[in-house]
């Protein structure tokens, strides 16, 4: 019987504290196929991404979650990091000056 998208979840997230981001990454990109527009999914997935220094899928997933919900100031800063990671500050901050007006005036 196949997991559930709850069990699947909770297992990529097991493995993300465990260190393993990678393994994290490659168990939920099937469940997104199913449910492009999952943000828990999503935000996991580029959090994964993210950690294992996919820096490209990590922005992908980042923009997707903004297009889905464009006040999610978490996702904002996510990407802004990412970006940065990147060497590319200027686009960054951009992303930064969104969350540090959706969060109150902080730019981290």
């Amino acid at each position: 019987m196949a997991d559930s998208t709850y069990d699947t979840f909770n297992r990529a997230r097991m493995f993300m504290e465990l260190g393993d981001p990678i393994y994290a990454a490659r168990i939920l990109e099937p469940v997104l196929e199913d449910e492009p527009e999952s943000r828990s999914l999503l935000e996991l997935l580029g959090r994964a991404y993210f950690r294992s220094a996919q820096l490209n899928r990590a922005e992908r997933t980042f923009r997707h979650l903004i297009a889905l919900d464009p006040v999610d100031n978490w996702a904002h800063i996510a990407l802004a990091r990412t970006l940065e990671r990147q060497n590319r500050h200027e686009e960054a901050a951009t992303y930064r000056r969104m969350h540090a007006a959706m969060s109150g005036g902080s730019l981290d």
